[in-house]
């Protein structure tokens, strides 16, 4: 066991570092307040070469795994939640199964542009009245077989970049009698398959840099060449992308966590009261000392879950341990943060009411905590 990551991958995590020290943190409040789906920040993401970083360098990815994948994200989510999750959207659900699922020809023409031509992607599965049963959906795909064409429609809900997303991966049922194995999945292009429309973006909690929009699909439209592998593999799909994204969420919330750390810990050190820095009081210090704790167990248990997805392994329960605990050792960390600055701690003037209604997110999306336990003990045998 190795604990010490390679050059190659320290690397990649002090550029992005660098770059979100020096372009995202000054920014980071003010496009939450402004609900602003940064372009410019992506833009320069893509410049670094940071759009595809675990695509392979065929379709024009970095050919990175999924631990410096992971890496890039805790970075950014590290300075801000709303851009981290927005990035790990496009690449572990917009981009990465198109890598997996997809035909030469689809890898060219829609993921080689997600990875190294700046477009956005997106990854439609949840409905209305789905919730934590995603595969309860009444989203359809009929095949009119005189036109060679797939014709979508349905409702999708909370779907992340879709009002800014060049290509999304919808799911639909394609055979209604099926159950798991009648669901498809299908590139959609929203900027030219009439019928596709945002009919929401919400205003959240938190991480309102990054869109969430509901999607009303109305007669689409979709060439046969735009199903993603065959027909009833949309499920299987599924499981294998979660199993991936929900190592991203665990990035993503470790990033939270340090970042609202970091803040404490800076500001407990400057802070005097009663003559002395606050860190010196044991209800503080032990305080501090427990953030580090929580966030470094999250850290380690999310190396893991990327270490056993680059080696080839089964990662269902590790995924599902990492982002179960990862996400829960954000808000409780950005909480305590808030804690520990107190009534600066409540003010949009420092970061940790961020990263706290950040947080919250990550136990819910990409499966809620209650459903990595339903994960976790399946896999225990229980």
């Amino acid at each position: 066991m190795d604990f010490e990551l390679p050059a190659e991958h320290r690397m990649i995590r002090d550029t992005v570092r660098e770059f979100c020290e020096e372009e995202i943190r000054p920014i980071a409040q003010e496009i939450e307040d402004e609900h602003r789906f940064p372009d410019e920040v992506f833009a320069d993401l893509n410049d670094l070469d940071m759009m595809g970083v675990p695509v392979s360098e065929e379709y024009g990815g970095l050919g990175g795994d999924q631990l410096m994948y992971a890496l890039v994200t805790e970075e950014i989510g590290r300075v801000s939640g709303g851009i981290g999750l927005s990035y790990a959207a496009h690449t572990s659900l917009g981009a990465k199964p198109i890598e997996l699922f997809g035909t030469p020809k689809q890898k060219e023409e829609w993921l080689r542009p997600l990875a190294e031509g700046g477009e956005i992607g997106a990854w439609a599965l949840t409905e209305p009245g789905s919730g934590s049963d995603a595969s309860d959906m009444d989203t359809t795909a009929e095949f009119d077989a005189d036109a060679g064409e797939y014709v979508l429609n349905g409702t999708k809900q909370f779907i992340t970049n879709a009002n800014v997303a060049n290509s999304v991966l919808v799911k639909a049922v394609t055979d209604p009698g099926a159950g798991y194995d009648g669901i498809s999945t299908f590139i959609v292009d929203p900027e030219n398959d009439d019928g596709f429309e945002i009919t929401t973006v919400w205003d959240k909690m938190g991480l309102n840099s990054s869109p969430t929009c509901e999607i009303q699909l109305d007669d689409v439209r979709i060439p046969e060449d735009r199903l993603l592998g065959e027909e009833g593999d949309g499920w299987t799909q599924t499981m294998k992308t979660l199993d991936g994204g929900r190592i991203s969420i665990a990035a993503l919330s470790v990033g939270l966590a340090q970042g609202a750390y970091e803040a404490a810990k800076e500001y407990a050190g400057e802070r005097e009261q009663f003559g002395k820095p606050i860190a010196k009081f044991d209800a503080i210090r032990d305080k501090v000392v427990h953030m580090h704790r929580q966030t470094e167990r999250a850290r380690l248990l999310t190396h893991k879950a990327a270490a056993r997805y680059d080696a080839g392994e089964s990662v269902t329960r590790e995924s599902a341990l990492a982002k179960l605990d990862a996400s829960e050792a954000a808000r409780e960390v950005a909480e305590e943060a808030v804690q520990t600055l107190g009534g600066y701690g409540y003010t949009t003037d420092f970061a940790p009411q961020r990263f706290y209604r950040d947080a919250k997110l990550m136990e819910i999306g990409e499966g809620t905590s209650e459903i990595q336990h339903v994960v976790l003990g399946r896999e225990l045998g229980l």
